[in-house]
């Protein structure tokens, strides 16, 4: 499994930007480079849902929700994945989990995002 470390949660005002990290210190670069990579949420009384995710060679996938507004990058070097959120909403308040998948899955401890109107 992949230890993954977050960062970056926090309030904002609608329209407002945020940026959320995840490392993974512990995890060697090309085992980090196998895994997809992934930011999921999970607001209260909901599912947990993918936002966005990307492989090692960079191809991302989004949720329709956040298209045009989230962005995810990843630095296989430097074994880190970021989840840029511009233009927030309301809706985007929820708890922001880091997420590696290869053979094994493996979850972050979570991040709150919370996001007023």
């Amino acid at each position: 499994q992949v230890r993954l470390v977050e960062s970056g949660g926090g309030s904002v005002l609608a329209g407002g930007s945020l940026r959320l990290s995840c490392a993974a210190p512990r995890t060697i670069t090309s085992v980090f480079r196998a895994n997809v990579m992934a930011w999921y949420r999970q607001a209260p009384g909901k599912q947990r849902e993918l936002v966005a995710s990307i492989t090692g060679g960079g191809t991302t996938v989004y949720a329709e929700s956040v298209k045009g507004r989230f962005t995810i990058y990843r630095d296989n070097s430097r074994k880190t994945v970021t989840l840029q959120m511009t233009s927030l909403k309301a809706e985007d308040t929820a708890m922001y989990y880091c997420h590696a998948r290869d053979v094994e899955e493996s979850w972050g401890q979570g991040t709150q995002v919370t996001v007023s109107s």
